[in-house]
């Protein structure tokens, strides 16, 4: 029976929710959640590698789905995005209430956190409005018992009228039981009794009037009241839900979807009842109850449990000690990134150059045409050389540390600390952690973004996310640093100079990221900033072995694929550009030569701007083109030593004017292919990727030539 109504629901599971189902004996269960229960533990350890991960079809929201076999039965398990309502209107909260009530889960496991749980039944219990087939999971009971939390499971089942199993998911105790409770939901060998809601008689009558309107037309097995809760809370968006239950056989071809509306609208707006009013009284009733329930089932031995995080939190989130903490924090991470991936970097880079021998060796041997060895070797291998020896060692070390402090719980701190910053900005808060995110590489801060519920708030983060540098930046801004700024230091003393003035760079990122907001938020993108709700997790044990799992593959080569994928043609470009001469000069050069009045405008040369445009694709490889361009030698290459790059910059015309103007312009200027690839798709607009291209290049432009300009005025240059 269960198979049959499975496979019924095929088609709906795979064109609105991408869910494959390979054979009508799989049963599909939901994992759904608010935001730090440990959903994502429960997940991993319940379906292990047998999991992958991509976007719900036409949204820009991650979807995971895994597969686990008990007692011979296979289930699919589909993590739901984190919410804490199914009742606001983000992206995220859509998701996961279309799943459970359209995708028809055999059981719907909700994670709660017993550390918090008056919080966390609030969304059990618009779940259970939903659907009766529900299993609660009590997950974090380690981190309850130390703190001195009792939580009393077989009482809170009665209540619910459900089943409760307390679990800790990261060392895998009550794992076995879930499954168990999950086997007997799903084949309904349970009788369950879900407690449920009672509103006042104003909200009860609107919600028994809306039922039996839907009862009328809607034909198949669907809960009316859900619905009908749901229309209270969102009636501009009644008539869009009643085209997609006739798209999808939920009504008939022939309802007449306008007269249904409208009929609907009209028990809504019914005289003497303001919609507010019940919208209020809805949100209050379930908040009591939840509550209510939770007075009955906990006991707190220490009433202090969380005082030592309250002690840290009262210094890291101050307005004396917050932001400087923050600032040298990173300040930390970016010293360890610099320090830590120069001998990677030497060691890949002097790996590629010793395979390229036999590269030239094997085209030698087989006397194969020198053009073909210059596009494929000089310029194709060589182009993706410098980009993983630059690229993979600092991602290597920051995605890990940035990933630590996600696991202590230390983002939402920096969230916090920033949001009266971007509130100021129309901006939204959780702008800050996607910034953050930009520093190991754009691409990864732009694909952040969708934590952003409003569309508004989530572009302006996504054209400015540009505005903080990627690791891909940061070998520009730190060799030209330690050239011109911590050239007169030696030993440690140069890498701290230069961290202190890639620091500086970041701060005027910052502020340039906030003016940008606001000025989007008063022109193209008007609009207020919308409040959400933040909150701030206990501070964790962080698991070394995820971390690491988590930023190597998720994110590191992730990112890298992409940046290849890029430069792998990029290559081939720079190399003929290179190596085609008109009228005895390259196209480089004569490239350079037209550009180069503006350049010396913005306080850079024509061989700058040419570096700048054809490192598009990563900014790793704007330097050894800057190389190759001055030495005329028609490949790219890296000079031995800082030494060597700085003479051959000075002999180039470089001084300490040229050196700033390239670190603005460094932090300012367009995003990286990779990066612009990853925000068409995001955002499925040419006009937004096109803005993105511009706004932070004429920002560039305008800065440049205002300090090169003021300089010159002023005689200093």
């Amino acid at each position: 029976m269960i198979a049959t109504e499975q496979i019924s629901n095929k088609n709906i599971l795979d064109q609105i929710f991408g869910i494959q189902i390979n054979s009508p004996d799989e049963i599909i269960i939901a994992l759904a959640g608010n935001p730090n229960t440990g959903k994502s533990t429960v997940f991993n350890s319940l379906t292990g590698l047998n999991q992958h991960t991509g976007n719900w079809p036409g949204k820009t929201v991650n979807n995971a789905q895994g597969s686990y076999n008990h007692n011979n039965k296979n289930y699919i398990l589909v993590d739901l995005p984190g919410t804490y309502s199914l009742l606001a209107n983000s992206i995220e909260e859509e998701v996961a209430r279309d799943f459970i009530c359209y995708g028809d889960p055999k059981t719907t496991v909700v994670i709660a956190d017993a550390t918090c749980l008056e919080r966390n039944l609030i969304l059990l219990l618009q779940i259970l409005e939903i659907t009766d087939n529900v299993v609660l999971c009590v997950n974090l009971m380690d981190e309850a018992q130390r703190k001195g939390i009792e939580v009393d499971l077989v009482q809170l089942s009665k209540i619910l009228g459900i089943p409760v199993v307390g679990t800790n998911a990261r060392d895998k105790i009550g794992l076995d039981k879930l499954k168990d409770m999950v086997e007997m939901v799903s084949l309904g060998k349970m009788d369950l009794k879900p407690m449920k809601v009672t509103y006042n008689e104003d909200v009860n009558k609107i919600l028994i009037n809306i039922e039996k309107k839907l009862e009328k037309n809607v034909k198949k097995n669907i809960n009316y009241r859900w619905l009908a809760i749901n229309f209270i809370n969102n009636p501009m968006n009644i008539h869009e839900t009643m085209k997609f239950l006739q798209e999808y056989g939920y009504l008939n071809e022939d309802e007449n979807i306008e007269k249904i509306t409208d009929e609907v609208k009209d028990i809504l707006f019914e005289k003497n009842i303001i919609l507010q009013d019940v919208q209020d009284n809805i949100v209050s009733t379930i908040v009591k109850k939840s509550e209510e329930i939770y007075k009955q089932i906990i006991d707190i031995k220490n009433k202090n449990y969380n005082k030592i995080d309250r002690k840290i939190d009262d210094i890291l989130t101050s307005k004396t000690f917050g932001i400087p903490i923050m600032l040298s924090l990173l300040a930390v991470i970016f010293w360890i990134t610099i320090q830590g991936a120069n001998y990677p970097s030497d060691a890949l880079a002097n790996l590629f150059f010793y395979i390229e021998g036999y590269l030239d060796k094997f085209f030698l041997h087989y006397r194969l045409p020198l053009w073909l060895h210059g596009i494929l070797v000089l310029g194709v291998y060589r182009t993706l050389a410098w980009v993983i020896s630059v690229m993979l060692p600092p991602m290597a070390i920051f995605f890990p540390l940035f990933t630590l402090l996600e696991d202590l719980g230390y983002l939402p701190r920096i969230a916090f600390n920033l949001d009266n910053f971007f509130k100021k900005a129309c901006a939204h808060g959780k702008q800050a952690l996607t910034m953050c995110m930009g520093f190991g590489c754009n691409a990864a801060g732009v694909i952040s973004c969708r934590i952003i519920d409003s569309p508004r708030e989530r572009l302006i983060a996504i054209i400015t996310n540009n505005f903080v540098p990627c690791n891909g930046r940061f070998p520009i801004l730190i060799s030209i640093a330690m050239i011109f700024l911590g050239g007169g230091f030696t030993g440690g003393f140069q890498s701290v100079i230069a961290t202190l003035a890639v620091i500086n760079v970041i701060v005027l990122g910052v502020i340039i990221t906030l003016i940008v907001s606001k000025i989007l938020s008063k022109t193209i993108l008007k609009g207020l900033p919308s409040s959400f709700t933040l909150e701030l997790p206990p501070y964790r044990k962080p698991q070394i072995g995820r971390i690491l799992i988590r930023s190597i593959l998720d994110r590191t080569l992730f990112v890298l694929g992409r940046a290849v994928m890029v430069a792998a043609p990029a290559g081939l470009i720079i190399w003929l550009m290179a190596n085609t001469t008109i009228n005895g000069n390259s196209i480089l050069d004569h490239g350079a030569n037209i550009l180069n009045p503006f350049g010396k405008l913005i306080g850079m040369d024509g061989y700058i701007i040419m570096a700048f445009l054809l490192g598009l694709p990563a900014n790793e490889i704007v330097i050894p083109i800057l190389v190759m361009s001055y030495m005329s030698t028609g490949a790219m290459l890296e000079l031995e030593s800082l030494e060597a790059l700085r003479l051959l910059l000075i002999d180039n015309g470089w001084t300490w004017l040229t050196a700033v103007c390239v670190m603005i312009f460094t932090l300012l200027h367009f995003p990286c292919g990779t990066t612009l690839l990853t925000i068409k798709k995001e955002t499925q607009s040419l006009k937004w990727t096109l803005l993105s291209f511009l706004i932070p290049t004429v920002s560039g432009i305008i800065v440049c030539f205002i300090i090169a300009q003021t300089t010159r005025l002023l005689g200093f240059a």
